[in-house]
């Protein structure tokens, strides 16, 4: 009889087009709201009527194993309340008799690589800039072809409001993704859209692109697409920086080619989390001075006796070259916070002007969000 109840349920939601809370709704049944922010604390609920355990993990949690338990009524309905955590953008999933899943009824979702998860956004100062401004530029997923790696790419592009109908030439961020991330990382994790709209709308950041390629050299686009990908030979000499020499050789002509930028070094910054950071360090190295806003987010370098001459050289070019911003940014508790301080120490050494920003924390997006907040309104200034 339940399976043939189950049957029922799903032939409605085929045929009907409702969704499973307006059935539910349809049936005169209570709709289910989760999460639900009220007086100070925050309640969890989801209908698995014959589940044995259900658990609530979030990324408030001390260790990635906590889980809370959460308590079963007579309609299947199970339910957890907690404090509300200090206001940031979190994630969580509930543990179904062992099975990880999302919240069924929380459309606010977020994909990180090939992983999806619900998202809570606690309101507070720390979180303004995460909401949805008034006045909201748009985002395009983007290809364009790549000689340097031989294939047809894809990249998010943001285009702050007023774009479409301005004559005005912008100014653009290049923002690159860490390692397990892929195009779609800082929109989707980094909320970059809804913190340039709310940047821009309160006059704290010029209107700027902002230009968020895939850092997979072997990925036309990220995974979720299902292209196959491109065997890599990182071992390979030939292949060494090949994806930082697509960022000047491929992406930034594809812009100054295609959008309503201005096409100079002074207007052009780069910015990158973790492998990323390490990007933004190597492409600036590489091509000293095209790139005048350099901001190396959670990363920098690891001086030895055998590469100190080589990184003084680098470095050396980008000084006579010439810079506007050099930005650094790490946690106090990230695992890369000492090779941080190397370059820090290297670009103080070298007669470098530069900003060693340090918050607490590690390497997590609570962070690079952060630092996206406070390094945008200092670009193009």
């Amino acid at each position: 009889m339940m399976k043939r109840l189950t049957i029922i349920t799903i032939c409605l939601l085929a045929f009907t087009g409702l969704s499973a809370q307006e059935l539910a709704n349809f049936a005169g049944r209570q709709p289910v709201i989760s999460p639900e922010i009220k007086g100070g604390e925050i309640t969890f609920r989801v209908s698995a009527p014959y589940a044995d355990t259900v658990k609530l993990n979030g990324s408030w949690m001390a260790g990635f194993r906590s889980a809370v338990d959460m308590k079963k009524d007579e309609a299947g309905l199970w339910s957890a309340t907690i404090p509300t955590p200090t206001p940031e953008l979190y994630t969580y999933s509930f543990i179904v008799d062992g099975l990880s899943t999302t919240d069924p009824n929380n459309v606010l979702m977020q994909k990180d690589g090939t992983r999806y998860l619900s998202v809570l956004l606690v309101p507070g100062d720390v979180t303004a800039n995460y909401f949805e401004a008034k006045n909201r530029g748009n985002l395009s997923q983007v290809w364009y072809d790549s000689p340097t790696l031989e294939m047809n790419r894809r990249m998010f592009v943001y285009t702050p409001y007023g774009y479409e109908t301005s004559t005005t030439k912008y100014p653009v961020l290049y923002l690159l993704h860490g390692a397990g991330g892929d195009e779609d990382a800082w929109s989707t994790m980094g909320r970059t859209c809804q913190i340039m709209d709310n940047l821009i709308e309160k006059k704290l950041a010029k209107p700027m692109l902002v230009v968020m390629p895939n850092g997979n050299p072997g990925q036309q686009a990220a995974r979720t697409q299902l292209i196959p990908e491109k065997p890599f030979d990182r071992a390979n000499p030939g292949m060494a920086n090949a994806y930082v020499n697509s960022i000047v050789k491929d992406i930034v002509p594809y812009i100054e080619k295609n959008y309503k930028v201005i096409a100079k070094p002074s207007s052009r910054a780069i910015a990158g989390l973790s492998m990323g950071g390490g990007h933004t360090i190597s492409c600036t190295n590489l091509y000293p001075g095209f790139f005048q806003y350099i901001c190396p987010l959670s990363m920098g370098i690891r001086v030895n006796d055998e590469n100190k001459a080589r990184y003084d050289a680098e470095f050396r070019g980008v000084k006579k070259a010439g810079y506007k911003l050099y930005w650094i940014a790490c946690g106090d508790s990230d695992f890369l916070i000492e090779s941080a301080r190397s370059l820090d120490a290297t670009l103080t050494r070298l007669g470098m002007k530069h900003t060693f920003f340090v918050n607490s924390g590690g390497h997590t997006w609570t962070n690079w969000r952060i630092y996206l907040n406070n390094f945008a309104p200092l670009l193009f200034k």
